[in-house]
Formats: C-alpha cells, sequence, structure tokens
C-alpha cells in the first residue's frame, strides 16, 4: 500500500492540497500524527510527502525520490564550458525537433535535450506510476534560479504509459527523434541519482522488435543509452556508438536511411 501525507506540522493549505493529491491517485490520505500508528497496522509500501516548500517526495524502501534537475544543469553547464556531451552531439539539434523519450525515468535528459529545443518538445512515456507521478507533480510545480530550467520544462511533457502501447497508435515519421535509455542490465550502483527510480523503476529492456518501432515513427534517427558492460547494443546491432570510457556510458545511434 502507497499513502499520502505531509511533513511535520502542516498548514490547513498543506493539508487540503495533500488531500487532493491522494483523491487524486486513488490512494488513503494520513494525516502526519497518525502516519506511525497508521504503518504498525497497515503495510505500507511507500509514502508520498507534500513537503512545505511544495516538493513532492516518495519515500520508499529506505530511498527517496524526488524531481530535481540537477544533472541535467551540471550537463549543461559543462556544454556551455566547452565540455562534450555525448547525448546532445548524438541528437545534433537543429532546435526545432520533436523528440519522443521511451524512458523517461526522472526526466534529466529529456529536461537536457529540451534546452536546446527552443522551437521544439520532447514528449516521453514513463511506465512507472509512482515515477509518473513524482516527475509530472515537479514539472508543474519546481521553478528553479536559472531561467533556461523553467524554459525548458515548458516544453517536455510526460505520460504514463508504456511505449510500446504508446507508440502502436502512433502514424509513421511522427517524431524527429527516438530516444531510450532502458534502465541498465549492469547497474552502476554509486550513482546516486539512479538509486532512488530502482524500488519503483520498469526494468524491460528493448529488443530489434522495439529498435524497428523506433524507427518506424522516427524521421530522422534513433539514439540508445547504454553502459560499456553491456551487450546491449551489440544485440540490436548498432554499430554506430560514442560516449566516455571514463563514464562508460555509450549512446549507439541509428540513422534513417
Amino acid at each position: 500500500m502507497f499513502v499520502v501525507t505531509t511533513s511535520h506540522k502542516p498548514t490547513r493549505q498543506l493539508t487540503f492540497e495533500a488531500r487532493k493529491l491522494a483523491d487524486t491517485y486513488n490512494l488513503p490520505f494520513v494525516s502526519r500524527r497518525r502516519l506511525g500508528d497508521f504503518k504498525r497496522s497497515h503495510r505500507v509500501e511507500g509514502v508520498y510527502v507534500l513537503e512545505k516548500n511544495g516538493r513532492l517526495v516518495l519515500h520508499v524502501r529506505g530511498e527517496r525520490l524526488f524531481f530535481h534537475p540537477s544533472a541535467a544543469k551540471i550537463r549543461y553547464l559543462n556544454i556551455k564550458k566547452g565540455l562534450v556531451d555525448y547525448l546532445i552531439k548524438a541528437l545534433e539539434p537543429e532546435g526545432n525537433e520533436i523528440v519522443f523519450d521511451a524512458t523517461f525515468g526522472l526526466g534529466s535528459e529529456a529536461l537536457l535535450m529540451a534546452a536546446f529545443l527552443k522551437e521544439g518538445k520532447v514528449i516521453g512515456t514513463e511506465a512507472s506510476v509512482h515515477i509518473y507521478r513524482i516527475v509530472s507533480y515537479g514539472l508543474k510545480h519546481y521553478r528553479d534560479e536559472e531561467e533556461w530550467v523553467n524554459e525548458a520544462m515548458k516544453r517536455v511533457e510526460v505520460i504514463h504509459a508504456d511505449f510500446r502501447e504508446y507508440l502502436s497508435k502512433v502514424p509513421d515519421g511522427f517524431f524527429d527523434v527516438v530516444y531510450c535509455d532502458p534502465m541498465f542490465k549492469n547497474p552502476r550502483f554509486e550513482s546516486s541519482s539512479m538509486n532512488p527510480l530502482r524500488p519503483v523503476a520498469v526494468y524491460d529492456s528493448v529488443d530489434t522488435d522495439d529498435l524497428e518501432e523506433f524507427l518506424r515513427v522516427a524521421r530522422k534517427k534513433v539514439i540508445i543509452k547504454s553502459h560499456m558492460e553491456d551487450d546491449l547494443l551489440d544485440r540490436l546491432g548498432i554499430r554506430k556508438v560514442m560516449g566516455s570510457s571514463r563514464s562508460g556510458v555509450i549512446y549507439g545511434v541509428v540513422r534513417k536511411e
């Protein structure tokens, strides 16, 4: 069971907003002062906490999952310093592309791509309802001190769906680029930004049938993220690869002929 609550000593407005979220998610609302007793009498797997600063945090299996564009901000700053970001290099943005992000996650890479799509957008699907709730709430309510982040968030849309089901209804060539970042087969558990996703993530990988579907709906190219220790790109038959030997993160690129 998952429940919704507030941070300690909530205002009346905060309690009202948390109750609305609970209704939206069709989950029980439990007041913070009753949460301990409720956990002792019910099997609670995770708790959505609406904090006083407006942030929504999912507490599950010792992890705290919330939306924050920190990784995208670091990468964007590095690009502005003249460093190579291999995702943006693979994307080769002209600025007006519509990009489909098949495995949205916390949206860090969608946000980074959107920063370079001034007249385009990123549409993503996220199969995990818990990750979707946290990210969609964050995209709607989060505000950053850096205006490029706020502008990029306006060009990002996330949908709760399995990408296969979603793409089955999409016409040929609907997107300019398809991007897919499945959970690594051999995860790097030292990645603190990824660890909170693991308890609620969907671990489906992609196969050659998925790649064919990506190519069907892509007008320009498909980009698949993987790791040097994984065999995903080999299994998909992708030969054009770029990335960093230091991080081990690589991107396979398949262009439309």
